[in-house]
């Protein structure tokens, strides 16, 4: 978000006249909403907690979570904030801080908003990992579109948003929050997410900064073991696709780089992400991060003021910027540097029309008059937007289609059989991060095949018992298996002080935040369940809903057909069974390659030449199903496809793409480079360009990929990204086949 001159100069005045218990309490984020209100017979009331925080900070920075629902809040629809509860609880609790600040400074409001928004009727969409696998940015957009309107209607100011973490370890619980393996798309991902929820003026804080996903064995926060080659090619590419949308906020990562944590690092906070990268927004801390630097310092005030001098402006939760005075009175912080936080925070108050407008009128919009009444309000219905439906439909991957078992018509009057722990249960479907969800506001997979297969004799059930399992079977024509994974909450989980799971009360929470696997097969007795099936002789398709890549060289050999869904949200379970009745047609592509052991990672594409030369003596090289791999229903040629380059540099690949079938598919070209004079141990592929390409049945279309000037675009020895002269191999891909390659030859003359 772009603050204007005005929003500032009105800030600096502001900040002229406030105490240094004032400016400190700005920057403070240590409350859960979610905990500083109870709703009994007789209304709203705050708690006493939150009525002491805003004296102790003489006003209110920011507010967390108000709106928060899911087990760890512990709060859903019986006992959170839904509909007109929502909008009285936000005015009231605006009116409290703004009555008990001298200056009467407003507080700003952030949300959970990973794949959607985190509270009662939520707007929800896929997790990212499903997002990726649609390789279409443009559809994420509009869907994102809709979040941010609906966070914008319940007074949200700042909107948590995963995307700038790359999957380079399955092991990893949080793999579901990444947009998958490669930087690129991430960082089209990136940016689209930020301009659709910013277009609602509500500011964006992308999490998490930097190398997250990196890992050491898949541990949530462990030490990402990278070089500086390493974060600028992988992992700082989405950050700069939001920056360039000038994104509001960034919110720092727990890890930590070459032993230093991203909370107290100012090369990565200040150097790379300010001046390199162009941010010019909030920083936020993670939950209790700030408080685990005390390890390094063995003092809060310390820890302090390590992460304000690194860059990070506002804390979360932590009890560490409760000492900001004191780090200031002791000389651990320069005055000016803490006036430089606070002057960021009181930008966007000012910016977002806080401070002239800071309550929400019935229909949801700011206001400058305070009410409590909501006679005429009515709350948000996602029912009534088909986005997150629509990016559901492009989500699942068709791997395998032996003897094109599918589509299966839709007025078959088969007997099916659908098995499995993930057929039935919508928790299992959405990820983690999630609320409770109402009734009629979502669609299983057995649901969505029973309103497909009207004709059909279609049955459920969970596979817990492998006896009743088999049975149903035995009686069936056609067996759809629904395995996988879950990250749901709702079955007995424990939680950690920042709301990470510590523990499952279900066998079958497996992925999620803080459930890092230290092996990548199927939770339970699921494979033991799938070789007893198949033992029966029926035609199988596997359905798999998950967080994350599983090891499937079994599952997929076993079945006669594979759809892999990465948590498609509340809507999933109907595009799938109408995927599988061919009226929605397949068009996802892996966004991560799936390993065919956990033993072979790391597995993603974009390796560097010096591993690809060593292979495993006990298993075939390579993964099992690759980066960008996945197929439609008809059959695609792609022929006479050209390199050709403009007066001006850019690059483009021309050719034309035929449907041969009789469905309507979807072709997904994807271009590939690989320098091969770097000077260095360039990759030995990179993903420069994705064009998402329907045609009709029997339709020919002339197409282009425009790879624009990324061709050449290296980050060279010199620590820089530039135009680099020399050889390139450029590659088009799609379905997991090389479709067309050739070589480029670039001279000084020709460079940007």
């Amino acid at each position: 978000m772009i603050i204007s001159q005005a929003s500032k100069d009105r800030a600096r005045t502001l900040l002229g006249q406030m105490t240094l218990q004032e400016k400190a309490g700005q920057l403070n984020q240590r409350l859960m909403g979610f905990k500083c209100y109870e709703w009994t017979a007789s209304g709203f009331t705050l708690t006493q907690d939150f009525k002491q925080e805003v004296s102790r900070c003489g006003g209110l920075g920011v507010l967390y979570g108000l709106f928060r629902a899911d087990p760890w809040s512990g709060r859903g629809f019986a006992n959170g904030l839904y509909g007109a509860k929502a909008m009285q609880a936000y005015n009231l609790t605006q009116r409290y801080v703004i009555e008990h600040s001298r200056l009467h400074i407003p507080m700003l409001l952030s949300s959970e908003s990973p794949h959607g928004h985190q509270a009662p009727g939520g707007y929800l969409l896929p997790v990212n990992l499903a997002v990726g696998a649609t390789f279409n940015p443009d559809l994420f957009r509009q869907a994102g579109r809709i979040v941010g309107r609906q966070l914008a209607r319940q007074g949200v100011d700042l909107a948590l948003i995963s995307m700038l973490d790359i999957l380079r370890d399955p092991r990893w619980g949080r793999s579901e929050e990444c947009f998958g393996e490669d930087p690129y798309m991430a960082s089209l991902f990136a940016a689209a997410i930020t301009e659709a929820v910013e277009s609602e003026r509500v500011g964006v804080v992308a999490k998490h900064f930097c190398a997250q996903g990196e890992t050491t064995g898949g541990i949530n926060g462990s030490a990402a073991r990278i070089g500086d080659r390493e974060l600028h090619e992988i992992h700082l590419p989405a950050a700069a696709g939001c920056c360039r949308q000038q994104v509001t906020g960034i919110m720092a990562a727990y890890n930590e780089i070459d032993g230093v944590y991203c909370h107290a690092n100012p090369e990565l906070l200040t150097c790379i992400l300010r001046k390199e990268l162009g941010f010019d927004g909030l920083v936020m801390a993670d939950g209790e991060a700030i408080d685990r630097l005390d390890s390094i310092t063995g003092d809060g005030v310390r820890s302090a003021a390590l992460a304000l001098n690194a860059g990070v402006t506002v804390g979360l939760w932590d009890q560490a910027y409760t000492h900001l005075e004191e780090a200031v009175n002791r000389g651990l912080i320069n005055p000016a540097t803490l006036d430089a936080a606070v002057l960021r925070v009181l930008s966007l108050k000012y910016e977002l029309g806080l401070f002239d407008r800071p309550y929400l009128d019935a229909q949801g919009q700011r206001t400058a008059g305070f009410t409590a009444a909501a006679d005429a309000f009515r709350p948000f219905d996602p029912t009534a937007c088909p986005e997150s439906k629509a990016l559901s439909d492009q989500v699942p991957v068709l791997l395998k289609n032996q003897a094109h078992i599918l589509p299966l018509s839709p007025l078959t009057r088969q007997n099916i059989a659908v098995i499995g722990p993930n057929g039935d249960d919508i928790y299992r479907q959405i990820g983690d991060y999630s609320p409770e969800l109402m009734p009629g506001s979502y669609c299983t997979l057995f649901q969505g095949l029973k309103q497909v297969f009207r004709q059909a004799g279609v049955k459920f059930c969970s596979g817990q018992s492998q006896t009743d399992a088999v049975a149903l079977a035995q009686a069936s024509d056609l067996l759809i298996l629904a395995l996988g994974g879950s990250s749901s909450r709702f079955e007995g989980a424990e939680f950690d002080t920042n709301g990470a799971a510590q523990g499952a009360g279900s066998v079958m929470m497996d992925c999620g935040e803080g459930m890092d696997s230290s092996s990548l097969r199927l939770p339970g007795r699921q494979e033991t369940l799938f070789q007893a099936l198949r033992q029966l002789n029926k035609p199988i398709i596997t359905v798999m809903i998950a967080g994350r890549p599983y090891c499937l060289e079994d599952i997929a050999a076993g079945s006669d057909a594979l759809l892999y869904a990465f948590y498609p949200g509340p809507w999933g379970g109907l595009s799938i069974a109408q995927i599988i009745a061919g009226l929605v047609q397949p068009s996802g592509r892996l966004p991560v390659s799936l390993p065919r052991s956990v033993g072979m990672l790391p597995v993603y594409y974009n390796q560097k030449p010096s591993g690809r030369v060593m292979t495993y003596q006990d298993t075939t090289p390579g993964p099992l199903f690759a980066f960008g791999s996945g197929q439609g229903y008809s059959e695609l040629q792609y022929r006479d496809f050209r390199l050709r380059q403009s007066p001006t540099g850019a690059c483009y690949l021309e050719g034309v793409v035929i449907n041969q079938g009789k469905y309507r598919d979807c072709a997904v070209l994807q271009g590939y480079r690989r320098c091969l004079t770097a000077g260095f141990a360039a990759r030995t592929s990179e993903l420069i360009a994705c064009e998402k390409v329907w045609l009709e049945a029997g339709q020919s279309l002339p197409v282009r990929l425009d790879l624009g000037t990324r061709v050449n675009l290296v980050y060279s020895l010199r620590r820089r990204y530039e135009h680099a002269e020399g050889r390139y191999q450029l590659s088009l891909m799609d379905q997991g086949r090389l479709l067309w390659r050739g070589e480029l030859q670039l001279d000084a003359r020709q460079l940007p």
